[in-house]
């Protein structure tokens, strides 16, 4: 499955993941681009290899990704 193909993501955009065999959609909260504790774990990203914190629209639980998990959806 593609992910969000090169395209930038940015704050406030609705995307799309698989999360336990299902597709969750939420909206980014932020980029991390250094390594922090986010989301209730350790997140290992850098300004090369960023990692994104999103919430859920279902559930309101936020959690990060790697770009390449996160599908852009329309708004």
């Amino acid at each position: 499955m593609a992910g969000s193909g090169g395209k930038k993501l940015s704050k406030g955009d609705r995307v799309a993941w698989n999360s336990h065999g299902h597709e969750t959609t939420g909206r980014v909260e932020k980029k991390i681009t250094s390594r922090t504790e986010e989301a209730g774990r350790t997140v290992d990203a850098d300004r090369d290899d960023p990692q994104y914190k999103v919430r859920s629209e279902r559930s309101g639980r936020s959690a990060v990704h790697k770009p390449g998990s996160l599908r852009k959806k329309k708004s």
